[in-house]
């Protein structure tokens, strides 16, 4: 009786979790079907789906670039977010990992200062930055949204600290004993150890300038400039679908940066140990 009732709640738990898939699912495909709309126009849509399909609005999007140069607002975007994913996760693993593993005068206040300041929203500051980066003339500059996003990174370590603060300083003490030097214990031990936080502090330091709208609205000016998030909301309404094709193609580097990283994230500090 007891093996019946488990097996029940275990089905009603497994529909349960299909019927949460199934909502989170439904908008990446109705996007994906959106996309290959043969008219373009969500106005021609059958109910939630286009009446007929179509690769047009890829090819349109790819080729067409006299008012909307995607193909350039793709790159863009690349070459922010790759800049910032390196520099940013660079700049939260180091602060990670000093305020993990030293003791220093006033460290107690930073970290509850760094806490206080991540609890107020990032476009709270839209306007001190426009104008700083106005002073330093960094309007309609790729580098000034890289320096903006890998110089905040670092306020977000505290997720990456957590990770360290898990290795044991028993480890530390022996490298030490063994004449190890505190860069020495940093390269050849603790980052070793640290490969699934580093593959998540890079995930995250490359989506959110991938994904970002606010910034780069704010920033850049010049429309072969413009990211791939504001390039799409410049598109005209009657082109929804060239603007699906936009989204989903956007939707490709992380779901492959996802895969080719993810073994990394689940490989545990054992086995890192071992080695």
């Amino acid at each position: 009786m007891k093996n019946v009732k488990s097996r029940f709640f275990s089905f009603i738990l497994y529909i349960i979790l299909l019927i949460v898939s199934f909502i989170f699912l439904f908008p990446c495909l109705w996007i994906i079907l959106a996309s290959l709309s043969k008219s373009g126009s969500i106005y021609s849509f059958k109910g939630f789906f286009p009446n007929s399909f179509s690769l047009n609005s890829f090819h349109t999007l790819l080729s067409d670039t006299g008012l909307y140069n995607y193909p350039r607002w793709f790159l863009n975007t690349l070459i922010i977010s790759s800049s910032s994913c390196i520099l940013g996760t660079i700049l939260v693993i180091l602060t990670a990992y000093a305020m993990s593993r030293f003791n220093f005068k006033g460290k107690k206040g930073l970290m509850k200062l760094t806490m206080v300041l991540g609890m107020f929203p990032s476009f709270m500051g839209m306007i001190a930055v426009y104008l700083l980066m106005t002073q330093f003339n960094l309007i309609n500059r790729l580098w000034g949204l890289i320096l903006i996003y890998s110089a905040s990174a670092p306020l977000g370590y505290l997720t990456q600290k957590g990770f360290f603060d898990t290795i044991p300083y028993s480890i530390d003490e022996a490298a030490r004993i063994d004449g190890a030097t505190s860069f020495q214990i940093f390269l050849h031990i603790h980052l070793p150890l640290s490969r699934p936080i580093i593959t998540y502090t890079a995930l995250t330091a490359f989506t959110w300038p991938w994904s970002d709208f606010i910034l780069p609205k704010l920033l850049l000016k010049e429309k072969n400039l413009y990211t791939v998030a504001v390039g799409l909301m410049n598109l005209d309404e009657t082109q929804f679908a060239r603007f699906a094709a936009g989204s989903v193609l956007i939707a490709v580097p992380i779901v492959l940066l996802y895969f080719l990283l993810v073994k990394n994230m689940v490989q545990g500090l054992s086995a890192g140990a071992i080695k």
